[in-house]
């Protein structure tokens, strides 16, 4: 099956949609199929990648195009002949996010070469996601986007809860649930707290620590993680609170100063971008993962956690959330710093309690998210598309 995905940029600091798409590449290539990635930046795509011929099997092969000329991230005529080649004689293109213009050229020539697309909305017409700019996007919709949605073989999305969110803005359309592929070779054998202790100087703290570990971004709610830790110190329950990952420095800064001003400056350390065996140390290091965001559409560092026996403390803002709960390894609750501090609280003074959700959380993970079987039904939904006139 030869297999072609677009992408904008191959940036890892900009998150869950590039891991996404990486580990959704490198999962097909390796069960023997031809994946085609198209991009115009790929700075942090795999060096192999780069260097693969055309044809390759079991390989990903990078096509790079120039950057778009035009306004809106459109690419001009002439800039767009590689991809035309690489969708030629596709089985499927498989697009990315539902506000990148440049898809709508991608679907034109896919269409024009008889091939079907696939779109991930990636949690990005959820109802939180929607409620930011909606005039614009609900415009962006109304002109171009729904026609493009529900063109699709099949709107992809990633767990039930988005699909309940979303459909109203493709009614037209064909939604299909298929869970995220998340690559679990870094999580097989676990390399234990050294790593991250090493690197990390309040990693090595004795006291109970608790985790927050994501892109800095207002969405993902740190700040009341933050003001939770005030509240467990103030009610006599110490700990160390880690930080992990990059974002606006605005924001960033924000977070410091709500740190210095709660008085958490000996407790609290900011570690920035950390991938890598680094990252799955520091997640057994943790004594509780905590992300209280407002919206996440799989949410990877949930299950990253869980697979690191660390319980995970998070809201309904991720959509996977009944399947977290599921797995008896999660706590879910409001985004308020009341709310997170007594759950946070609650796993701290029970250690039994936190062993056993992370036994259950990673035993979940290794079973519900096996790539093997994702990948089958990713298969699936590929051959399904090729039977659909868009």
């Amino acid at each position: 099956m030869k297999v072609v995905h677009t992408l904008t940029r191959i940036r890892l600091e900009e998150g869950g949609v590039v891991r996404a798409v990486l580990d959704l590449c490198a999962s097909f290539a390796q069960a023997g199929h031809e994946v085609v990635l198209i991009v115009h930046d790929d700075t942090d795509a795999p060096p192999e990648w780069k260097s693969a011929p055309p044809g390759a099997q079991g390989a990903v092969r990078i096509v790079r195009l120039d950057a778009p000329s035009r306004p809106m991230g459109l690419y001009a005529p002439a800039q767009l002949a590689p991809a035309r080649e690489a969708i030629a004689g596709a089985d499927v293109l498989h697009l990315h996010t539902p506000w990148e213009a440049s898809n709508l050229q991608f679907a034109r020539l896919a269409r024009a070469e008889g091939v079907p697309y696939v779109l991930t909305i990636h949690g990005m017409l959820d109802d939180w996601s929607m409620s930011q700019r909606g005039p614009k996007k609900r415009a962006y919709l109304a002109l171009v986007g729904r026609r493009l949605l529900e063109r699709a073989a099949y709107v992809h999305c990633t767990a039930q809860a988005e699909m309940d969110q979303s459909k109203k803005w493709y009614p037209k359309g064909r939604g299909r649930v298929v869970p995220l592929i998340f690559d679990l070779s870094l999580f097989r054998d676990l390399p234990g707290p050294g790593p991250a202790q090493r690197a990390f100087p309040l990693a090595r703290d004795e006291r109970p620590k608790a985790l927050f570990l994501s892109r800095l971004h207002e969405k993902k709610g740190a700040e009341h993680l933050i003001d939770a830790v005030a509240l467990l110190r103030k009610e006599g329950t110490d700990c160390v609170l880690l930080i992990a990952g990059t974002g606006e420095p605005t924001y960033d800064t924000s977070l410091r100063t709500r740190v210095e001003q709660a008085g958490l400056t000996g407790c609290t350390a900011f570690l920035g971008l950390v991938v890598g065996e680094e990252k799955v140390s520091l997640f057994e290091c943790a004594d509780v993962f905590v992300l209280p965001t407002s919206q996440e559409n799989f949410g990877f560092v949930a299950p990253e956690a869980m697979a690191c026996r660390t319980p995970v403390v998070t809201t309904r803002g991720v959509d996977i959330w009944p399947e977290l709960v599921e797995s008896g390894g999660a706590l879910i609750v409001e985004p308020t710093a009341r709310a997170i501090a007594d759950a946070v609280a609650s796993l701290l003074r029970d250690d039994e309690r936190r062993r056993t959700m992370g036994e259950k959380a990673r035993a979940w993970v290794l079973d519900h998210l096996d790539a093997g079987r994702i990948l089958r039904e990713y298969e699936r939904m590929y051959a399904d598309a090729k039977g659909v006139v868009s």
